[in-house]
C-alpha cells in the first residue's frame, strides 16, 4: 500500500468515525417531544 492510500483510508475511516460520533451524541442528548397519554387523543378525528 502505498503512502496516498494510506492517507485516503485513514481520512475516510476518521470521518466516518467522527460523523457517527455525532449522531450518536445526537441521538442520545435529544429531549424527546411531548406526546397524548392515550391513544384515543392520537386520533385526528372526533368519535
Amino acid at each position: 500500500m502505498n503512502t496516498s492510500a494510506l492517507i485516503m483510508m485513514i481520512s475516510v475511516v476518521s470521518i466516518v468515525i467522527i460523523v457517527s460520533a455525532y449522531f450518536f451524541i445526537k441521538v442520545l442528548t435529544t429531549k424527546p417531544k411531548a406526546e397524548p397519554d392515550s391513544y384515543s387523543e392520537n386520533d385526528d378525528k372526533p368519535r
